[in-house]
């Protein structure tokens, strides 16, 4: 199923986590239209702008994919409302950073993150987009040391 001109609902469900835990990753039918309104909306006018694959390092989550790999309980990636965008290491031009700025500049969406990486380059951009009640918020997201030791992931509003 063709979830816009150059996505497919197979990209947007393919999960190394689900495939290797037995976990069936299907969306239901809200979850499939919302996911059709994110690659319209976000996905198709970024892979038309540069004109090159864009590649999805997670799409769509399940209940149960979202718990395995310690997804918000709260994500987007839930509804079918968000991706995480990743070029690193694919044979392309396009970077991360070009296309989060891609994103910022042009694009309505309710959240975007630079996830982690540096100032210069995130290690994935995530994406998000609800219908009607877009946000435009944008994070940078980074890792900190919490009191006992262990890295927790923390969001800032973006200031640049």
């Amino acid at each position: 199923m063709k979830l816009s001109k150059n996505l497919s609902l197979k990209e947007v469900i393919k999960s190394s986590t689900a495939i290797k835990h037995g976990i069936k990753n299907l969306p239901n039918k809200e979850q499939i239209l919302n996911l059709i309104k994110t690659a319209k909306n976000i996905f198709q006018p970024i892979r038309d702008n540069f004109n090159e694959p864009i590649y999805i390092s997670s799409g769509f989550r399940s209940k149960k994919l979202n718990k395995k790999v310690k997804g918000s309980r709260t994500s987007q990636h839930r509804k079918g409302q968000a991706l995480d965008l990743d070029q690193d290491y694919k044979n392309t031009d396009v970077t991360n950073s070009d296309i989060f700025y891609y994103i910022k500049d042009n694009l309505k969406f309710d959240q975007l993150i630079w996830e982690h990486g540096d100032n210069d380059h995130p290690e994935w951009v995530h994406v998000s987009f609800n219908p009607g009640k877009n946000r435009g918020q944008i994070f940078i997201a980074y890792l900190k040391k919490n009191i006992l030791g262990k890295w927790k992931t923390k969001y800032k509003r973006w200031d640049r």
